[in-house]
């Protein structure tokens, strides 16, 4: 783990500095260096809930030793084997409480499911391909080296637009059932820091245009999902959208239709910036549908039945 300035260095600059303007309040917080998560003390901290964001607990039985030191939840900020999936705007409905570990998939998920309901819920989505052009993360080189999985991936990040794998249109299937097996897709690495952008090219069921399709997005992006899908007419470019809290931006302008069935969408999203924002607005959710239970009325249990003495 790094030390207390790495971490204060990091938070005040890792995405472009924040200004004076721009900090209302100071609050301390306690810093713990443990190996096994199991470890620190969060009710003692007065952690209720805690973002997993290290990339390695992201399965449930990982993820439960985040809760021994006596959190309320965890919240995976990443897609998960066997946890609960959630993207907000599309299926907060189907939230449980009883779940005490939860995902809330990636920043690609997040751009991509918006878009997919709207348009499934309009047309009907009868199979697709997608492909992010997704900003240099973390797990990438800085000049080429060894990687696990595949040779490509040890590449240099700074000079060179590289394949990858990625489950996010899968992922879709997990929150947008009817989905499932319908969507799948690709990444390429290219060398910006932040602000990424999909590619969805779909079969859509029912016959029509694209004028059609840029009003039920336009309705959506200022109704049911305002605030988490965006929509503009702009001709952006990807420094545009840099700090921009949507999960997801549609661009009216750079989808194609190449017949009645048939058409290409584009959909941009800052991955760390917007992800980041969705996940606050999570964590408020969860709380709320927790307070939500712990006041609801617990159901009587049934009395036992009686003996049925009367019978033979």
């Amino acid at each position: 783990m790094a030390c207390k300035t790495t971490i204060s260095a990091l938070i005040l600059r890792s995405h472009g500095a924040w200004h004076p303007s721009e900090i209302s309040a100071f609050v301390e917080l306690p810093l713990y260096k443990e190996k096994e998560p199991s470890k620190i003390p969060w009710k003692q901290a007065g952690v209720d809930y805690i973002i997993e964001s290290s990339g390695v607990f992201t399965t449930i039985e990982k993820a439960s030793q985040l809760l021994k030191g006596g959190a309320k939840k965890v919240i995976i900020s990443a897609p998960s084997k066997d946890a609960p999936m959630y993207v907000c705007g599309v299926n907060l409905d189907k939230f449980d409480p009883k779940y005490k570990v939860v995902s809330m998939a990636s920043c690609t998920t997040n751009c991509l499911a918006p878009l997919a309901k709207v348009i499934h819920d309009n047309f009907g989505i009868a199979e697709g391909l997608m492909t992010t052009v997704h900003a240099v993360t973390l797990s990438q080189k800085v000049i080429d080296g060894m990687a696990k999985k595949a040779w490509r991936d040890g590449r240099s990040a700074m000079c060179n637009i590289i394949p990858a794998s990625t489950g996010a249109a899968r992922a879709v299937g997990m929150v947008i059932p009817e989905l499932q097996g319908k969507l799948t897709g690709m990444a390429f690495r290219v060398p910006v820091p932040t602000a990424s952008v999909v590619d969805l090219t779909i079969r859509i069921c029912k016959p029509t245009d694209y004028e059609k399709i840029k009003c039920a997005v336009k309705e959506a992006a200022e109704g049911s999902m305002c605030g988490i899908l965006g929509y503009t007419e702009e001709d952006i470019v990807s420094t545009d959208i840099i700090g921009s809290p949507y999960s997801s931006i549609f661009d009216a302008n750079a989808g194609i239709m190449l017949n009645e069935n048939f058409v290409k969408l584009i959909s941009w999203y800052d991955n760390e910036a917007g992800y980041a924002n969705r996940l606050a607005d999570f964590v408020q959710f969860v709380k709320k549908k927790d307070d939500e239970s712990a006041c609801a009325p617990k159901k009587p249990e049934c009395p036992p039945k009686p003996p049925d003495c009367g019978k033979k």
